[in-house]
């Protein structure tokens, strides 16, 4: 997922990752784990075994000061960034609204300055038997791979390589066949210069260059689609409008090169050859039909989105 993807799906399961994240710090939050840098070690381990989009945790004296290094577990450690040992936290939201409130304080996601990607913490005040203060313990989480792991995600993102790399050979066969489209078209324009040619027949020889020219275009309309859909832009599968927004580009170029073929026979038909004038109004009428299609599908699957984002928006509210 991307930044935009998930924040929009935080805001839409805020109150569960909420939930989750709490129940997670609270199996870890004691003193002994505040005192002992061995043991908040053992505890990432044991919390990431479990929970992988776990990424660090560490602890703040009651003045906001770090008192341990960036803990990760090993699969992550050299990824973060561990000089943050008596970094200033004092004046981060997270540390403020702990000092001032019992219970378990979940931020909003922001970038971490540790692990750089989009992360979302959770601190809760520690305090000894005589309920005094000690310190505090922060759990960081990475935004994207919570959202993957909750969504059941994460298998399916480990074959997007190789998913990647099929669309791009398609694509590139695709450029290929468009490549000898455009010769043949240019070589039609040469054997014009070059052939004597009948009045008729060299009236009606460009209209086989356009429909050269043509073709190639939705060709290679279809390929710039597969490769920007599939393989350079992110595509979130569990949003209706990215397969929304893939089907209309692919219809597009459909329809694109039927109107245009539809407009050629018609012309040739103007031109003499009126024995394709059934076939180009029956072109034009499904060009007709495929429009109207694909306006009801785009108007109907926006309104489908709609209803389900607010249905999702009620859920987490309650």
């Amino acid at each position: 997922m991307n930044y935009i993807d998930s924040i929009e799906r935080y805001h839409e399961y805020s109150s569960a990752i909420h939930e989750l994240l709490g129940s997670i710090l609270t199996g870890v939050a004691n003193i002994d784990v505040f005192h002992d840098e061995v043991k908040l070690k053992n505890a990432i381990c044991h919390i990431t075994g479990h929970y992988p989009f776990v990424d660090l945790i560490y602890t703040l004296d009651k003045k906001g000061i770090q008192t341990s290094k960036n803990i990760a577990c090993p699969a992550k450690s050299n990824k973060l960034q561990n000089d943050a040992l008596g970094a200033d936290r004092s004046q981060r939201p997270y540390f403020l609204l702990a000092k001032d409130h019992e219970g378990i304080i979940v931020t909003d996601p922001y970038l971490s300055s540790a692990s750089r990607n989009l992360c979302i913490s959770a601190i809760i005040r520690l305090c000894d038997a005589e309920s005094n203060v000690i310190g505090y313990l922060v759990l960081d989480i990475d935004l994207n791979e919570t959202m993957e792991f909750l969504m059941g995600d994460s298998i399916r993102k480990a074959f997007v390589p190789a998913f990647r790399v099929v669309y791009s050979i398609i694509a590139l066969g695709l450029f290929s066949v468009v490549a000898v489209l455009l010769y043949s078209s240019f070589s039609e324009v040469a054997s014009l210069f070059t052939s004597n040619y009948e009045k008729h027949d060299f009236y009606l020889k460009p209209f086989g260059v356009i429909i050269y020219l043509t073709l190639g275009l939705a060709i290679f309309d279809l390929g710039k689609t597969i490769l920007e859909e599939e393989v350079l832009m992110h595509k979130d599968i569990f949003r209706h409008s990215s397969t929304r927004r893939t089907i209309t580009r692919f219809i597009a170029a459909i329809l694109i090169a039927v109107s245009i073929e539809a407009l050629l026979m018609m012309f040739k038909s103007a031109m003499g050859d009126a024995d394709h004038m059934h076939q180009a109004v029956l072109m034009m009428s499904t060009s007709v039909g495929l429009l109207v299609g694909l306006g009801i599908y785009v108007y109907l699957g926006a309104r489908a989105e709609t209803l389900l984002l607010k249905l999702n928006s009620q859920k987490g509210k309650k």
